[in-house]
Protein backbone atom coordinates (compact mmCIF):
# COMPACT_ATOMS: atom_id res chain seq x y z
CA UNK A 1 0.00 0.00 0.00
CA UNK A 2 1.65 3.56 -1.00
CA UNK A 3 1.49 6.24 1.45
CA UNK A 4 -1.69 8.00 -0.13
CA UNK A 5 -3.48 5.15 -0.07
CA UNK A 6 -2.59 4.38 3.79
CA UNK A 7 -3.90 8.19 4.57
CA UNK A 8 -6.88 8.25 2.66
CA UNK A 9 -8.17 4.84 3.77
CA UNK A 10 -8.88 5.68 7.58
CA UNK A 11 -10.36 8.65 6.68
CA UNK A 12 -13.26 6.82 3.86
CA UNK A 13 -13.66 3.97 6.94
CA UNK A 14 -14.60 6.93 9.22
CA UNK A 15 -16.90 9.00 6.96
CA UNK A 16 -18.66 5.66 6.11
CA UNK A 17 -19.14 4.89 9.97
CA UNK A 18 -20.47 8.51 10.47
CA UNK A 19 -22.95 8.36 7.55
CA UNK A 20 -23.74 4.77 8.89
CA UNK A 21 -24.32 6.68 12.34
CA UNK A 22 -26.56 9.42 10.93
CA UNK A 23 -30.08 10.25 12.35
CA UNK A 24 -32.66 9.40 9.65
CA UNK A 25 -34.34 13.26 8.43
CA UNK A 26 -36.90 14.24 9.65
CA UNK A 27 -39.55 13.54 6.71
CA UNK A 28 -37.99 9.68 7.33
CA UNK A 29 -39.71 10.01 10.54
CA UNK A 30 -41.87 7.16 11.38
CA UNK A 31 -45.21 9.12 11.61
CA UNK A 32 -47.65 8.08 14.60
CA UNK A 33 -49.71 4.97 14.92
CA UNK A 34 -53.28 5.53 15.77
CA UNK A 35 -55.58 2.75 17.32
CA UNK A 36 -58.32 1.29 15.20
CA UNK A 37 -61.64 1.61 16.17
CA UNK A 38 -64.83 -1.18 15.92
CA UNK A 39 -68.65 -1.01 16.14
CA UNK A 40 -68.35 -0.36 19.65
CA UNK A 41 -66.33 2.28 19.19
CA UNK A 42 -68.25 4.10 16.72
CA UNK A 43 -71.45 3.81 18.98
CA UNK A 44 -69.09 5.28 21.10
CA UNK A 45 -67.98 8.16 19.27
CA UNK A 46 -71.93 8.74 17.90
CA UNK A 47 -72.79 9.69 21.61
CA UNK A 48 -69.75 11.38 23.25
CA UNK A 49 -66.88 12.29 19.89
CA UNK A 50 -69.52 13.38 16.98
CA UNK A 51 -66.70 15.65 15.89
CA UNK A 52 -63.03 13.83 16.69
CA UNK A 53 -61.61 10.64 15.59
CA UNK A 54 -58.45 9.04 16.31
CA UNK A 55 -56.22 10.09 13.09
CA UNK A 56 -58.44 12.71 11.53
CA UNK A 57 -57.62 16.23 11.49
CA UNK A 58 -54.12 16.89 12.33
CA UNK A 59 -53.91 19.85 10.62
CA UNK A 60 -50.26 20.00 11.44
CA UNK A 61 -49.98 17.07 8.64
CA UNK A 62 -48.06 17.74 5.61
CA UNK A 63 -48.58 15.24 3.10
CA UNK A 64 -45.39 13.12 1.84
CA UNK A 65 -44.72 12.57 -2.27
CA UNK A 66 -46.22 8.85 -1.97
CA UNK A 67 -49.40 10.19 -0.72
CA UNK A 68 -49.53 14.35 -1.73
CA UNK A 69 -53.05 14.15 -2.14
CA UNK A 70 -54.98 14.76 1.77
CA UNK A 71 -57.95 12.44 1.88
CA UNK A 72 -61.33 14.26 2.84
CA UNK A 73 -63.89 12.25 4.49
CA UNK A 74 -68.04 12.59 4.48
CA UNK A 75 -70.03 10.91 6.62
CA UNK A 76 -73.90 9.37 5.76
CA UNK A 77 -76.79 10.31 6.09
CA UNK A 78 -77.87 10.27 10.19
CA UNK A 79 -74.10 10.17 11.47
CA UNK A 80 -71.25 11.91 12.49
CA UNK A 81 -67.43 12.02 11.56
CA UNK A 82 -67.04 10.37 14.82
CA UNK A 83 -69.25 7.61 14.57
CA UNK A 84 -68.65 6.35 10.89
CA UNK A 85 -64.68 6.65 10.43
CA UNK A 86 -63.75 5.21 13.68
CA UNK A 87 -61.78 2.37 11.49
CA UNK A 88 -61.55 4.01 7.96
CA UNK A 89 -60.21 7.45 9.32
CA UNK A 90 -57.15 5.70 11.64
CA UNK A 91 -56.15 3.33 8.98
CA UNK A 92 -55.83 5.86 6.18
CA UNK A 93 -53.43 8.18 8.71
CA UNK A 94 -51.66 4.67 9.59
CA UNK A 95 -50.76 4.27 5.69
CA UNK A 96 -49.45 7.72 5.53
CA UNK A 97 -52.54 10.12 4.14
CA UNK A 98 -52.97 13.28 5.58
CA UNK A 99 -56.96 12.69 6.59
CA UNK A 100 -59.74 15.11 7.43
CA UNK A 101 -63.27 15.05 7.96
CA UNK A 102 -66.37 16.97 8.62
CA UNK A 103 -69.63 17.42 10.01
CA UNK A 104 -72.67 18.68 7.72
CA UNK A 105 -76.42 19.15 7.25
CA UNK A 106 -76.94 19.75 11.24
CA UNK A 107 -79.53 22.08 10.42
CA UNK A 108 -82.53 20.25 11.23
CA UNK A 109 -84.48 20.37 14.38
CA UNK A 110 -83.49 16.08 15.05
CA UNK A 111 -79.71 16.84 14.85
CA UNK A 112 -79.38 15.54 18.78
CA UNK A 113 -77.07 18.54 19.55
CA UNK A 114 -74.87 18.12 16.27
CA UNK A 115 -74.36 14.37 16.65
CA UNK A 116 -77.16 13.40 13.47
CA UNK A 117 -75.83 15.28 10.21
CA UNK A 118 -77.00 14.81 6.52
CA UNK A 119 -80.24 16.10 7.20
CA UNK A 120 -80.32 18.84 5.74
CA UNK A 121 -80.38 19.84 1.80
CA UNK A 122 -77.46 18.56 0.04
CA UNK A 123 -77.01 21.18 -2.09
CA UNK A 124 -76.37 23.24 0.70
CA UNK A 125 -73.79 20.55 2.00
CA UNK A 126 -72.15 20.38 -0.72
CA UNK A 127 -71.42 24.34 -0.43
CA UNK A 128 -70.12 22.88 3.18
CA UNK A 129 -67.67 20.56 1.68
CA UNK A 130 -66.20 23.42 -0.50
CA UNK A 131 -65.56 25.63 2.50
CA UNK A 132 -63.44 22.64 3.91
CA UNK A 133 -62.00 21.21 1.04
CA UNK A 134 -60.56 24.56 0.29
CA UNK A 135 -59.23 25.14 4.54
CA UNK A 136 -57.81 21.61 4.23
CA UNK A 137 -55.90 22.79 0.74
CA UNK A 138 -54.61 25.88 2.57
CA UNK A 139 -53.35 23.97 5.55
CA UNK A 140 -51.34 21.49 3.59
CA UNK A 141 -50.40 23.19 0.73
CA UNK A 142 -51.55 20.38 -1.37
CA UNK A 143 -53.19 20.97 -4.93
CA UNK A 144 -55.42 18.22 -4.68
CA UNK A 145 -57.55 16.12 -2.17
CA UNK A 146 -59.34 12.53 -2.41
CA UNK A 147 -62.55 12.08 -1.28
CA UNK A 148 -64.08 8.78 0.64
CA UNK A 149 -67.99 9.17 1.40
CA UNK A 150 -69.92 6.77 2.64
CA UNK A 151 -74.23 6.61 1.68
CA UNK A 152 -75.28 9.95 1.07
CA UNK A 153 -71.50 10.91 1.66
CA UNK A 154 -70.90 9.20 -1.25
CA UNK A 155 -73.37 11.19 -3.54
CA UNK A 156 -72.82 14.81 -2.65
CA UNK A 157 -69.71 14.92 -3.82
CA UNK A 158 -70.55 14.76 -7.05
CA UNK A 159 -72.95 17.96 -6.45
CA UNK A 160 -69.16 19.68 -5.41
CA UNK A 161 -67.56 18.64 -8.37
CA UNK A 162 -70.26 19.49 -10.98
CA UNK A 163 -71.84 22.27 -9.51
CA UNK A 164 -68.91 23.70 -7.66
CA UNK A 165 -65.92 24.02 -9.06
CA UNK A 166 -64.85 20.93 -6.95
CA UNK A 167 -63.59 19.10 -10.28
CA UNK A 168 -60.76 21.33 -10.58
CA UNK A 169 -59.32 20.16 -6.33
CA UNK A 170 -60.12 16.51 -6.50
CA UNK A 171 -58.20 13.71 -7.85
CA UNK A 172 -60.02 10.68 -6.76
CA UNK A 173 -63.74 9.67 -5.21
CA UNK A 174 -64.43 6.80 -3.48
CA UNK A 175 -67.88 6.07 -2.22
CA UNK A 176 -69.48 3.39 -0.17
CA UNK A 177 -72.85 2.24 -1.28
CA UNK A 178 -73.56 6.29 -2.52
CA UNK A 179 -77.41 7.31 -3.18
CA UNK A 180 -76.20 8.04 -6.28
CA UNK A 181 -79.35 8.51 -8.67
CA UNK A 182 -81.66 7.88 -5.58
CA UNK A 183 -82.97 5.46 -3.65
CA UNK A 184 -86.08 3.95 -3.33
CA UNK A 185 -85.82 2.82 0.29
CA UNK A 186 -86.31 -1.39 0.02
CA UNK A 187 -89.31 -0.10 -2.22
CA UNK A 188 -91.13 2.95 0.12
CA UNK A 189 -90.74 5.23 -2.04
CA UNK A 190 -92.22 3.69 -4.55
CA UNK A 191 -94.97 2.87 -2.27
CA UNK A 192 -94.88 6.36 -1.49
CA UNK A 193 -95.72 7.54 -4.54
CA UNK A 194 -97.89 4.54 -5.57
CA UNK A 195 -100.36 5.33 -3.15
CA UNK A 196 -100.60 9.47 -3.85
CA UNK A 197 -98.39 10.19 -0.16
CA UNK A 198 -94.85 11.04 -1.12
CA UNK A 199 -96.05 15.00 -2.17
CA UNK A 200 -97.05 14.80 1.81
CA UNK A 201 -94.23 13.20 3.35
CA UNK A 202 -91.80 15.52 1.27
CA UNK A 203 -93.56 18.57 2.34
CA UNK A 204 -93.11 17.25 5.90
CA UNK A 205 -89.44 17.02 5.13
CA UNK A 206 -89.60 20.82 3.97
CA UNK A 207 -91.50 21.98 6.87
CA UNK A 208 -88.98 20.01 9.25
CA UNK A 209 -85.72 21.49 7.27
CA UNK A 210 -85.29 17.46 6.42
CA UNK A 211 -84.71 18.11 2.64
CA UNK A 212 -81.76 15.77 2.86
CA UNK A 213 -84.02 13.28 2.69
CA UNK A 214 -86.16 14.13 -0.15
CA UNK A 215 -82.97 15.15 -2.21
CA UNK A 216 -81.57 11.33 -2.09
CA UNK A 217 -85.40 9.64 -3.11
CA UNK A 218 -85.08 7.97 -6.60
CA UNK A 219 -86.85 10.39 -9.00
CA UNK A 220 -86.42 13.90 -6.97
CA UNK A 221 -85.69 16.89 -8.61
CA UNK A 222 -82.29 16.60 -7.10
CA UNK A 223 -81.56 13.83 -8.70
CA UNK A 224 -82.85 14.38 -11.94
CA UNK A 225 -80.55 17.75 -11.91
CA UNK A 226 -77.81 16.52 -10.73
CA UNK A 227 -77.20 13.56 -13.11
CA UNK A 228 -78.53 15.48 -16.46
CA UNK A 229 -75.17 16.15 -17.72
CA UNK A 230 -73.86 12.74 -17.18
CA UNK A 231 -72.33 10.57 -13.87
CA UNK A 232 -68.81 12.21 -14.39
CA UNK A 233 -66.54 14.72 -14.95
CA UNK A 234 -62.56 14.90 -16.49
CA UNK A 235 -59.96 14.48 -15.06
CA UNK A 236 -61.43 12.73 -11.63
CA UNK A 237 -60.96 8.99 -10.83
CA UNK A 238 -64.19 7.39 -9.53
CA UNK A 239 -64.44 4.04 -7.54
CA UNK A 240 -67.71 2.88 -5.99
CA UNK A 241 -68.38 0.34 -3.57
CA UNK A 242 -71.20 -1.68 -2.88
CA UNK A 243 -73.06 -4.54 -1.42
CA UNK A 244 -76.05 -6.40 -2.52
CA UNK A 245 -77.64 -7.02 0.95
CA UNK A 246 -78.05 -2.94 0.95
CA UNK A 247 -81.43 -1.99 2.16
CA UNK A 248 -81.06 1.74 2.33
CA UNK A 249 -79.44 2.58 -1.11
CA UNK A 250 -81.78 0.60 -3.08
CA UNK A 251 -81.23 -1.08 -5.62
CA UNK A 252 -77.19 -0.94 -5.18
CA UNK A 253 -76.82 -0.67 -8.70
CA UNK A 254 -78.10 2.92 -8.89
CA UNK A 255 -74.96 3.80 -6.86
CA UNK A 256 -72.93 2.78 -10.28
CA UNK A 257 -71.73 5.45 -12.29
CA UNK A 258 -70.68 5.38 -15.85
CA UNK A 259 -68.32 7.47 -17.80
CA UNK A 260 -64.42 7.00 -17.79
CA UNK A 261 -62.14 6.57 -15.03
CA UNK A 262 -64.93 4.45 -13.16
CA UNK A 263 -64.53 1.26 -11.06
CA UNK A 264 -67.50 -0.02 -9.72
CA UNK A 265 -67.11 -2.85 -7.17
CA UNK A 266 -69.70 -5.50 -5.92
CA UNK A 267 -67.68 -6.94 -2.09
CA UNK A 268 -70.16 -10.06 -2.77
CA UNK A 269 -68.09 -10.45 -6.68
CA UNK A 270 -65.01 -10.59 -4.52
CA UNK A 271 -66.06 -12.31 -1.33
CA UNK A 272 -69.55 -14.39 -1.76
CA UNK A 273 -70.23 -14.90 2.07
CA UNK A 274 -69.83 -11.69 2.92
CA UNK A 275 -73.12 -10.27 4.56
CA UNK A 276 -72.16 -7.21 5.03
CA UNK A 277 -74.87 -4.57 4.33
CA UNK A 278 -75.02 -0.60 4.38
CA UNK A 279 -74.02 0.50 7.77
CA UNK A 280 -71.90 -2.45 7.90
CA UNK A 281 -69.54 -1.04 5.36
CA UNK A 282 -68.12 1.43 7.79
CA UNK A 283 -66.11 -1.21 9.49
CA UNK A 284 -65.94 -3.92 6.73
CA UNK A 285 -62.76 -5.67 6.40
CA UNK A 286 -63.02 -6.26 2.78
CA UNK A 287 -64.12 -2.96 2.17
CA UNK A 288 -61.99 -1.33 3.96
CA UNK A 289 -58.80 -2.89 1.97
CA UNK A 290 -60.56 -2.07 -1.15
CA UNK A 291 -60.09 1.78 0.34
CA UNK A 292 -56.52 1.78 0.86
CA UNK A 293 -55.91 -0.02 -2.97
CA UNK A 294 -58.18 3.01 -4.57
CA UNK A 295 -56.69 5.57 -2.41
CA UNK A 296 -53.19 4.34 -2.75
CA UNK A 297 -51.71 1.83 -5.61
CA UNK A 298 -54.91 1.73 -6.88
CA UNK A 299 -54.03 -1.57 -8.75
CA UNK A 300 -57.30 -2.71 -10.74
CA UNK A 301 -57.01 -6.60 -10.51
CA UNK A 302 -56.71 -6.30 -6.18
CA UNK A 303 -58.57 -8.22 -4.27
CA UNK A 304 -59.22 -8.11 -0.84
CA UNK A 305 -58.82 -10.77 1.87
CA UNK A 306 -62.11 -11.57 2.71
CA UNK A 307 -62.51 -11.72 6.55
CA UNK A 308 -63.27 -9.19 9.24
CA UNK A 309 -66.80 -8.55 7.45
CA UNK A 310 -68.77 -5.76 8.62
CA UNK A 311 -72.43 -6.17 10.60
CA UNK A 312 -75.20 -7.07 7.68
CA UNK A 313 -77.42 -4.32 8.09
Amino acid sequence: MNRSAAVLLPLALAATALTAAAPAQADEQPRKRYPVGGVADGVSNFLFSPNAVSGVNDWSCKPTAEHPNPVVLVHGTGVNLGANWVRMGPTLANEGHCVYAFNYGMGSPFNLGGRVGGLTGVAKSAETMSAFVDKVLAATGAKKVNVLGHSQGGMMPNHYLKRLGGAQKVDRLVALAPTNHGTTLSGLVNLGKALGLLGVVNSAFDHLNLQGLKDQEEGSDFQKALWADGDTVPGVRYTVIATKNDVVSTPYSNGFLKGDKVRNIVVQDQCPKNPVGHVGLFTDGPTTQNVVNALGADKPDFKPACEDYGLPF
